[in-house]
């Protein structure tokens, strides 16, 4: 059985891409928790990890005596393993857009992710009004965020990203629970696609895991003291 190696639910954006992926195609899995005490290089955390992968990050995935490591690495792997799955879409250029979609989510949006990191159990609203104020990268990540998903939805008529479930609809779930959290103000249509996302299965087991945690990371709380 395929392990795949994730950090807390409540936090870890990056175990969620994967991890709602294989749940939402029906890929088996066995879950393998490591919660994150620290991120020093003498913690649990990175000495588990680390005995996996060099860079000692989630998520990671063990396939038999094969180890892979970075979400999108993950997909791409999955993808090619189980073509019968259709993970990405199906025709060529649609392909082509969703991994550009992709990447510019793996290697963009640089205020969205550290201002406003994910937290699911969390309601931060008042702190969102607060960030979007005082840093325009913020609102500029948004808008490209909205005009994306806004194009994609209107160009195939939805539910989803490009119709169906994809990746890329994975890659872009800890982007809508960062909205929710930070009560980012996006049209209905954009509000409307998070909220059919969330009720996803796959996805919703996820939320549903972080909601029943019980542990509070203080390294990963920038805007609270306690939960």
């Amino acid at each position: 059985m395929r392990k795949l190696y994730i950090g807390n639910k409540n936090y870890s954006s990056w175990s969620m891409r994967p991890w709602i992926l294989m749940k939402q195609a029906g890929i088996p899995f066995e879950e393998v928790k490591v919660r994150f005490d620290s991120f020093e290089a003498d913690s649990q955390f990175k000495k588990t990890i680390g005995a996996l992968n060099p860079v000692a990050k989630v998520p990671v995935l063990a396939d038999g005596d094969l180890v892979v490591w970075d979400t999108l690495a993950i997909a791409e792997y999955l993808a090619e393993t189980f073509p019968e799955k259709q993970l990405w879409p199906r025709a060529a250029a649609d392909r082509a857009r969703a991994r550009s979609i992709c990447a510019e989510m793996h290697s963009g949006l640089g205020s969205l992710r550290s201002l406003c990191p994910m937290n699911i159990e969390a309601s931060l609203a008042d702190v969102g009004a607060r960030l979007l104020k005082d840093n325009p990268g913020l609102q500029a990540d948004l808008d490209r965020v909205v005009q994306m998903w806004s194009g994609l939805l209107d160009a195939h008529g939805g539910p989803l990203l490009f119709g169906g479930f994809s990746i890329a609809d994975s890659y872009f779930a800890p982007v809508g629970t960062r909205i929710k959290t930070y009560g980012l103000p996006v049209p209905p249509a954009i509000s409307a696609y998070i909220e059919r996302v969330q009720a996803l299965p796959g996805v919703k087991a996820w939320v549903d895991d972080a909601l029943a945690e019980k542990d509070f990371v203080a390294f990963d709380e920038p805007y609270r003291t306690a939960r």
